[in-house]
């Protein structure tokens, strides 16, 4: 789980973070993430670490939105159940998001990632 939130907090240092959170998701839930010279930082994960991992880093609450939830209809008091609220929400495996994160994979490169 600590490549994953090197990962997270890489991104949070771009403007990835708000405009592919949902494609973000998508690719820590379902896909393998290198760095660039090979080494494994992470082999997908369930909901509950990511939303585990989401409360950990204390991400951004404004992602929700991405992900298709309404901030004042998730538990706001209960980060964890806060997010794995808001991961239950997101379409990770429509077309588009796939496509979004085919996308995305040559900008995760420029930060020294690589997405299989």
């Amino acid at each position: 789980m600590e490549g994953a939130k090197e990962f997270l907090e890489a991104i949070r240092n771009t403007e990835l973070e708000t405009s592919h959170f949902l494609a973000v998701v998508h690719i820590l839930i379902g896909r393998k993430i290198f760095r660039i010279d090979g080494t494994l930082v992470s082999n997908g994960m369930s909901w509950r670490k990511l939303a585990e991992l989401l409360k950990l880093i204390r991400w951004k609450e404004e992602g929700v939105i991405q992900l298709g939830a309404k901030p004042e209809e998730l538990p706001p008091r209960d980060r964890f159940r806060y997010w794995l609220r808001a991961i239950s929400f997101a379409p990770l495996n429509s077309t588009a998001v796939r496509n979004e994160v085919n996308a995305l994979a040559n900008r995760l490169k420029e930060i020294g990632y690589r997405v299989e």
